[in-house]
């Protein structure tokens, strides 16, 4: 019998996954809830997960609950639902929600968590499908300093660069941060790659040049392996997922009271994408919808100095 508290998963997709398999490689008793993809679910059973068939049921089963959903509509309906994890929440209930959410909802189901004597911790994601199989994602926590000591052993299993940010909703604030500059990179890079192309710079040159300046970053890097090798996989984060993060972005600083044009422009690309009915595409391919605005014919171009 294990010493190790049980963990529920909801939301084993492209991050879940592997996060969910680093928590059983490590010993911990695993209770997931799939969704209707049910390769992923079927693959951990495989290696000793057990399978809960609602939320309400891993409440009453787990210590620790992780959620990983892609918008708070979601994270909302699997917490407040009939069969939700409200439903059957007890005393000590630890739930992480490692969506990227908008934080006046996360403080709202922390709120009511607590009065079934639960805590909600925020506990967003950085990085890519790849870093949640290695056990490296960039984590921002935000909870009290004693549930931080409490999870932490839990979230190292799949986080390699973890931060406390501050109480419950910081962590969903500083994501949005996180993303407003990737998504703003992403609107940046797309435009000037654009730009290169009709000036007579190909891409393959636009790489070369900032790739090896102090401009360079790993965003950049993902980003121009598609742009200009034209491999998909690059950067597995949906459009859809970009254009709501910013559109949360936005909100935030609308009640900041802030001027936020920089946001309000790097949104435009994602919603226009969005609008012509392909936000499944993944990030980096914001260039060639840029590209089609402007008459440039971006696998054409890329093949130029490669």
């Amino acid at each position: 019998m294990s010493d190790k508290p049980v963990i529920g998963f909801i939301g084993v997709g492209l991050m879940g996954h592997g996060m969910a398999k680093n928590l059983l490689q490590a010993g911990y008793p695993l209770v997931v809830k799939g969704n209707r993809n049910r390769a992923p679910v079927d693959d951990l059973v495989g290696m000793g997960a057990t399978e809960a068939t609602s939320p309400k049921e891993m409440a009453q089963q787990c210590d620790i609950i992780h959620i990983c959903l892609s918008n708070s509509p979601q994270v909302e309906g699997v917490i407040r639902g009939p069969d939700g994890i409200l439903a059957g929440a007890r005393e000590g209930l630890i739930v992480i929600d490692a969506s990227t959410a908008d934080p006046n909802s996360t403080l709202a189901l922390a709120e009511e968590l607590a009065g079934k004597g639960a805590t909600m911790v925020d506990a967003p994601l950085g990085r890519t499908p790849k870093e949640a199989e290695e056990g490296t994602l960039d984590v921002m926590v935000g909870c009290d300093p004693a549930t931080f000591d409490k999870i932490r052993p839990v979230i190292d299993c799949w986080g390699g660069n973890v931060n406390h940010m501050g109480p419950t909703g910081n962590g969903h604030k500083m994501k949005l941060l996180m993303n407003f500059v990737s998504m703003g990179y992403a609107s940046l890079y797309a435009e000037a790659t654009v730009l290169g192309a009709k000036a007579g710079i190909a891409p393959a040159q636009f790489r070369d040049v900032i790739g090896s300046s102090r401009l360079a970053n790993g965003f950049f890097d993902t980003f121009m392996r598609y742009t200009v090798d034209r491999d998909r996989d690059a950067h597995k984060f949906a459009v859809a997922n970009a254009a709501k993060d910013l559109r949360y972005v936005n909100a935030m600083a609308m009640e900041a009271g802030m001027v936020n044009v920089m946001s309000s422009a790097a949104l435009q690309y994602f919603a226009h994408v969005e609008a012509i009915g392909k936000g499944q595409d993944y990030v980096p391919m914001i260039s060639d919808h840029v590209a089609r605005l402007c008459g440039v014919d971006m696998e054409e171009e890329a093949k130029k100095g490669r």
